[in-house]
């Protein structure tokens, strides 16, 4: 075999012009010894990191089973096992709606008290209709604006994106 530790190389490249004879692999950039060791340690740590957690999860099953179960919520030790209400259904829903609609019917078309202590009553809702109509309905006495300020509402002014309303600017 042949030594070519004494020998210089013009470049890096000249190195690999006359490979040896027999070689399957550059010898001079990895060592593979090194590589298969790594490999060797690698397997042996994952096999006992394996069994050691085997043996730790065997361990834990063991101590558990020794000692007495725990209840799942503590605080209802004392209590038996409690089953849901039954469902609250309707024995006859059609005649309860009829029942209900009759006393709507007669709240909304009749007078009477709401309270009588404070005086507040409900009148048939045709008559509240008629007397908002003839009253009017309550609204804000219109203020004018003043002397040096701007109307709020200019035609084509609208409230401005960026000011969140606060400012009003023209649009189309």
């Amino acid at each position: 075999m042949a030594q070519h530790h004494d020998v210089v190389h013009a470049s890096p490249d000249d190195e690999y012009v006359n490979p040896a004879t027999g070689s399957g692999h550059e010898h001079t950039d990895t060592d593979v010894w090194m590589i298969v060791q790594f490999a060797i340690w690698l397997f042996a740590s994952a096999v006992v990191v394996h069994l050691l957690m085997w043996g730790m999860f065997d361990w834990f099953v063991s101590s558990r089973e020794k000692t007495a179960p725990a209840l799942e919520f503590p605080l209802t030790a004392g209590q038996g096992p409690r089953l849901p209400a039954g469902p609250r259904l309707q024995r006859f829903p059609a005649n309860e709606i009829y029942d209900f609609r009759q006393r709507e019917d007669a709240e909304l078309n009749s007078y009477g008290y709401i309270d009588r202590n404070a005086g507040t009553v409900h009148i048939p809702i045709a008559e509240a209709m008629r007397l908002a109509v003839e009253r009017g309905l309550p609204s804000r006495a219109q203020t004018a604006p003043a002397a040096g300020s701007a109307p709020t509402e200019a035609p084509g002014m609208m409230p401005a994106d960026s000011s969140s309303g606060r400012t009003l600017e023209r649009r189309r």
